[in-house]
């Protein structure tokens, strides 16, 4: 895409994701270490995730994370989003903390515990009707550590059986996006450890059941860019959860450890048609901030992301259909590497000023004095976060 004016255009209408235990106390499994100033509770939550849409025009969207977010009334919490310009997102659900599925959840050998399980996720639609979430994640931790502790077989089959009443349940206009991880905390075996597991499941349950893509869920030199291609083509990419890893699940911000692959895969995107409205590939951020000022970091990815985006478009796909015809494989890769070399900040600074934002998202952010009132004003309390 050559045109400026049609890549400005595809821009202004990205919408990225945030989560909300990125702006609370969370990180690594060794250590989570606890700031001034982060949320106490899912209102102040939102109330951080307004400050980066405020500055960088594309993060309207909240995910929310259950039971960390759990309130007594939704439609307040909803309200109390749509008054800071914001909308709820993607309902997570969370069957991985309670001691009962140590052994599993959805995959449980007890029925009981099961039942457990499906009930929470069936609450979590509950509260997707509540909120007017579009989209259920799953992420499950079951899983095996010793051959021999359990059937294979077996769990799929419980797996599926859960899926199936869960996808019962969703509403007309609502889907389920089922997350895939290729190890932690189960090493031997993992329930849905792959891509193509999530898909197979997808595909049984019918149309409103994708995949979902988070980016640190691979084994080293995984091709991300293919399953992302793969998945736009069948139509099943629901959704990615951008972060960035060096060795597995890192949860770093989107970019930081190599911008080049986030480049690829959002080539991948933008020749699928996945920014286009009628795919609904939803791009939400999976991060968890640890020894980073919360807000800058998301602010930071958010930007990542879209220089990634700006990049992708800036692909002459005119002069890359000519070289792949003609098996020029240096002019090919040449075009992509054209692309990905441009410094697209001044075009996004350009664009945000189009839009009357600050040229500068993330220093416009630091020179507003937020980070220091917030560390002033949320004293007390317990500071909502994993393992906080």
């Amino acid at each position: 895409m050559s045109d400026v004016s049609a890549v400005k255009a595809a821009l202004k209408s990205q919408v990225i994701e945030t989560p909300s235990w990125g702006y609370g106390n969370s990180g690594t499994r060794f250590k989570v270490f606890a700031q001034a100033g982060v949320p106490r509770d899912p209102y102040e939550k939102l109330a951080d995730a307004a400050q980066v849409h405020r500055y960088t025009g594309v993060a309207p969207k909240v995910s929310l994370h259950i039971p960390w977010d759990r309130v007594e009334d939704y439609p307040a919490l909803t309200r109390h989003a749509q008054d800071l310009g914001l909308r709820i997102g993607t309902i997570n659900s969370n069957v991985f903390q309670d001691d009962d599925f140590k052994l599993g959840s959805v995959t449980h050998p007890d029925p009981t515990v099961r039942r457990k399980a499906v009930d929470h996720l069936l609450e979590c639609v509950d509260i997707m009707d509540a909120t007017g979430s579009p989209d259920l994640k799953l992420w499950f931790s079951d899983g095996t550590n010793y051959p021999g502790q359990d059937s294979i077989t077996g769990r799929q089959d419980r797996l599926s059986e859960a899926l199936a009443e869960v996808y019962e349940r969703l509403g007309e206009d609502q889907r389920m996006l089922l997350e895939y991880k290729l190890f932690e905390p189960a090493f031997y075996t993992t329930d849905v450890p792959d891509w193509g597991t999530s898909y197979a499941h997808c595909l049984k349950l019918g149309p409103k059941a994708k995949v979902v893509v988070d980016t640190g869920h691979h084994a080293p030199g995984t091709n991300i860019e293919f399953i992302v291609a793969f998945l736009l083509r069948e139509g099943k990419l629901g959704a990615f959860d951008f972060n960035s890893r060096f060795y597995a699940d890192d949860d770093l911000m989107a970019g930081a450890a190599d911008p080049f692959q986030l480049f690829r895969i959002m080539h991948e995107v933008v020749a699928g048609g996945g920014l286009e409205a009628r795919t609904d590939v939803n791009f939400m951020l999976d991060q968890c901030h640890n020894i980073e000022a919360k807000i800058p970091a998301v602010i930071r990815s958010v930007t990542n992301v879209q220089e990634a985006t700006a990049k992708a478009l800036l692909i002459d796909t005119d002069a890359l259909a000519a070289a792949q015809r003609a098996g020029d494989v240096l002019a090919a890769n040449g075009v992509l590497m054209d692309a990905y070399n441009t410094d697209v900040r001044p075009l996004l600074a350009e664009l945000r000023e189009e839009i009357g934002l600050d040229r500068d998202p993330f220093g416009a952010y630091l020179a507003s004095g937020n980070q220091e009132r917030i560390a002033v004003d949320r004293v007390g309390g317990e500071q909502a976060g994993w393992g906080a």
